[in-house]
């Protein structure tokens, strides 16, 4: 196992800037996820770990060591693709005993370790089947298993969920997890799938246009988002935001109402973005912000979402699923004060 560190890494293609020198550092053993929309550069900045992209400047350390002028093989990782490739004609046994194909490892060191691998991976009992007999996430875990084998000092995922349905994808989020709490490895995952990275990740690390937004624990970049593109990225449904004036601790809503927010750490004048996630507003909550008329209900067993026309334009609320507001009642929404969230209307950055 080992550190991972990024040191201003950046990548060009041409005269496009694709990733402007982000810097990060991953602790040996944690659990890292890059998430953020198609094109915000977190491929890239895997296969720039891999050694798979050349960086254009900035510096890649794992463990310690500088790896970007080492070839991949040489930089003690292993990485599993969005497409799992492995070798249709080859056994599971095969297949995994593949990643150790250029170890000196002597045969019978070989044979254990690919027993004991199958034994995390619970396939022991499939070591013969080919992959065509295998389940979409059985195949997943025999790439997995490929890149286990090795005992890599970290491990980088590139999408492996995105090609599975979405009952399987919920079960490999739980073995990728249960493997990580097992093996203790240093893992970076990427995906574009806030979930994934909210239920796997100790840490994430959200990017857009080949930046860092923020980087932080899936509690802190929800209850705590940087600014409006974390805020809005992050929740679904995404944060609640209505335009406003500030004044002190004060927020004026363009919509008449007046709210203290006492969690500002910053006190000054002018339009700012009240942010409020549907989690945390209301009907017929104690602290009122705004009523409006519910025009839309989705109802999720134990709760409904509903969706409110206010003064403010359309915002979308939580209501108890058994006697949800019906469509065309007007509601009072309210959530509590130290769940609303103030952002600078100009740069987006939060000022709570």
């Amino acid at each position: 196992m080992a550190n991972l560190a990024l040191r201003k890494l950046a990548k060009s293609y041409g005269s496009i800037e694709v990733l402007h020198g982000i810097s990060l550092d991953v602790a040996d053993g944690e659990f890292v996820v890059f998430v953020g929309p198609s094109g915000c550069g977190k491929s890239t900045t895997l296969r720039m770990i891999a050694g798979l992209e050349e960086t254009s400047s900035g510096i890649i350390e794992i463990g310690g060591r500088e790896v970007n002028n080492l070839e991949p093989k040489e930089r003690d990782i292993a990485m599993v693709f969005q497409n799992y490739a492995i070798y249709p004609h080859m056994s599971v046994k095969k297949n995994i005993a593949f990643g150790l194909r250029s170890s000196k490892m002597p045969k019978v060191d070989k044979e254990k370790r690919i027993q004991e691998v199958a034994g995390i991976l619970d396939m022991v009992d499939l070591l013969d089947r080919k992959p065509d007999q295998l389940s979409g996430g059985q195949r997943q875990r025999v790439a997995i298993g490929r890149a286990m084998v090795r005992n890599p000092a970290v491990f980088l995922f590139d999408e492996p969920l995105s090609n599975l349905d979405a009952q399987l994808r919920t079960q490999m989020r739980l073995e990728i997890k249960k493997l990580h709490q097992r093996v203790g490895n240093t893992i970076i995952f990427v995906t574009h799938d806030q979930v994934e990275a909210m239920t796997m990740a100790d840490r994430i690390v959200i990017m857009k246009d080949g930046h860092i937004q923020q980087v932080g624990t899936p509690a802190e970049v929800f209850h705590k988002p940087a600014n409006t593109f974390v805020a809005r990225f992050i929740g679904a449904p995404s944060m609640n935001l209505l335009a406003g004036q500030i004044d002190g601790t004060t927020v004026s809503l363009d919509a008449g109402q007046q709210l203290t927010v006492p969690t500002l750490v910053q006190t000054q004048s002018g339009g700012v973005l009240l942010g409020v996630r549907p989690d945390d507003l209301h009907p017929n909550s104690a602290n009122p912000i705004l009523a409006g008329t519910v025009t839309l209900r989705e109802p999720l067993g134990p709760e409904t979402l509903i969706y409110v026309e206010t003064p403010s334009g359309e915002i979308i609320a939580k209501a108890d699923g058994r006697m949800p507001p019906a469509v065309g009642e007007t509601v009072q929404l309210g959530a509590d004060p130290e769940n609303l969230h103030v952002f600078d209307a100009a740069s987006g950055q939060a000022l709570t």
